[in-house]
């Protein structure tokens, strides 16, 4: 059986606000180097003017199944829909002067699927060895045997945080959220 990715189950538990990200608002961006979709390398530290940093657990793909579970932890499901939210606001977002990355603890490789699949007009940053958990504190959740980051959005002047969305709910309604802040 394969899983929409793109739908949001109508059951989907909300995430509660732990207060985990509630120390960010002000912090600098640290000088945290990434892998980045288009085979570079990104250090978020240098990155200057108005950035959305959306963060998320993983992405799912149509031919791998999703964790046992998964639809059943607060604020893991939803990051296709999430991603295609920037994807469709994108224009409107570098209208008001921002730009956009997503960032997973994914490999480039598999998240390079999911950004060519998903028509993704901007990169995804892998941060597979959790750099910004080690430099901010962002939350983080297990599954499977696996660390992933808890869904967050950052935006950053010049590089430093100044508004954090946390938790992230609907995922699909992110984009809308950010654009809604901007303005």
């Amino acid at each position: 059986m394969t899983t929409n990715l793109s739908q949001l189950p109508s059951d989907l538990p909300r995430p509660v606000d732990d207060g985990a990200a509630a120390h960010l608002v002000g912090t600098a961006i640290p000088d945290v180097a990434l892998a980045c979709t288009d085979d570079t390398v990104v250090n978020l530290g240098d990155l200057r003017g108005c950035w959305v940093l959306y963060i998320y657990p993983m992405t799912g793909r149509p031919d791998v199944p999703l964790p046992d579970g998964w639809d059943g932890i607060p604020g893991a499901r939803g990051c296709t829909p999430q991603s295609c939210g920037f994807r469709d606001h994108y224009l409107e977002l570098q209208k008001l002067g921002a730009d956009v990355f997503g960032l997973s603890a994914q490999t480039s490789d598999y998240q390079r699927e999911a950004r060519d699949r998903l028509h993704l007009p901007f990169q995804l940053l892998s941060d597979a060895s959790l750099q910004l958990k080690e430099a901010l504190r962002v939350p983080t959740f297990t599954v499977a045997g696996l660390e992933l980051y808890k869904r967050l959005t950052l935006i950053a002047v010049d590089g430093e945080i100044r508004k954090v969305f946390y938790p992230v709910f609907p995922p699909d309604r992110n984009a809308d959220d950010v654009l809604a802040w901007l303005k």
